[in-house]
């Protein structure tokens, strides 16, 4: 078990319990990713956490695939899942270097608020474009940061150093739609809520 999946074991709890901070944004994003969808379509969401936004986006799809590190925070999800009636998610216990599934296996893969605590972006960004159908897109929702917290930067770090807390990398809006797009993406919608740190952006991958 690694320090993440430790870290996110304890916050599981509190995390299911803390409110969306922006519910206009959220409901925004959902809609978009969900004009994407046919009946038909295979979705992954790698860093799924409490399975919040599968199971609202369960009833448009055919089946998703919901992965996480943490064992504790999928529990929850199976839970929720069940509540809600949500029998076409899997969750499973993985991350998405060790996830496996044959290339072009989704209509659509998943990353919302994770990347930005990957140690290998760009890597999960090419196995991502692997995993896509031709035609298929990548939906991500990625905190950014550049310029923000910066009095805090150094006390994250040390939490890290000693495993208290998650790494968190810091990038810029215009360096996260680079990475996009040096994995392959043809950008399809990019947007950035006012007042927000996050970049919502959908990418899709050339049919040829």
């Amino acid at each position: 078990m690694t320090t993440s999946s430790l870290f996110w074991d304890r916050m599981a709890v509190r995390y299911s319990k803390r409110p969306i901070s922006n519910q206009q944004a959220y409901e925004r994003k959902l809609e978009i990713t969900q004009s994407y969808f046919t009946p038909e379509s295979e979705i992954l969401e790698f860093g799924c956490g409490t399975g919040s936004t599968a199971i609202l986006h369960a009833p448009h799809v055919k089946h998703i695939d919901a992965i996480d590190i943490s064992e504790n925070m999928l529990n929850i999800a199976r839970d929720k899942a069940e509540s809600a009636r949500a029998n076409n998610i899997t969750f499973k216990q993985a991350s998405i270097d060790d996830f496996d599934a044959d290339d072009e296996s989704y209509d659509m893969v998943m990353a919302h608020s994770i990347l930005h605590l990957l140690p290998n972006r760009r890597e999960a960004l090419k196995k991502a474009y692997a995993l896509l159908k031709p035609g298929g897109v990548f939906v991500s929702s990625t905190y950014c940061g550049r310029g923000h917290m910066t009095l805090l930067r150094p006390f994250l770090a040390l939490g890290a150093m000693v495993g208290l807390l998650p790494k968190v990398n810091f990038f810029s809006p215009e360096s996260l739609q680079m990475s996009v797009k040096d994995a392959g993406f043809r950008l399809d919608h990019v947007w950035q809520p006012e007042n927000s740190q996050a970049m919502f952006i959908v990418g899709r991958k050339p049919k040829g």
